[in-house]
């Protein structure tokens, strides 16, 4: 079994860098004209502001959680801002939680381990996916 949870975008990094460079473009042009009244280096604090916002969303575009049921062992892989942390737990030792319908993320522990999966799905979402995860480590 496997589960992949990932970032919901609606345009690509590389969308979002041609949208910036565009901007960029189009503020310089304004701030040409404005140069006689001081406003060219408020356009450039702003583009430098949102450049700095758009690298910062970039590094977490890529930001997701795998979990895979194989064999005896669930596996979870959390990717953040490009950076892999994975945890491995022996399916009949582990423990995965919430129970209720609460929305919080869902604690998947054992061996004196604890991760936390969910963060990119909706949280009423959260329940159903820590139940069907439940099933599978009692079926497969």
């Amino acid at each position: 079994m496997l589960w992949r949870l990932k970032r919901d975008r609606s345009h690509s990094v590389a969308q979002l860098g041609w949208f910036y460079l565009t901007l960029c473009l189009g503020c310089l042009g304004i701030a040409a004209v404005s140069w006689s009244q001081d406003a060219a280096l408020l356009m450039t604090l702003a583009l430098l502001a949102l450049g700095a916002a758009l690298v910062v969303y970039s590094r977490h575009a890529g930001d997701g959680e795998k979990i895979v049921l194989q064999g005896g062992q669930l596996v979870i892989e959390l990717e953040t801002a490009g950076r892999t942390e994975r945890a491995a737990f022996n399916r009949e030792w582990v423990r995965v939680e919430p129970k209720h319908g609460d929305g919080s993320l869902i604690e998947v522990s054992g061996q004196g381990r604890l991760v936390r999966v969910g963060r990119h799905m909706r949280p009423e979402l959260r329940p159903l996916l820590a139940r069907e995860i439940r099933i599978a480590l009692r079926t497969c």
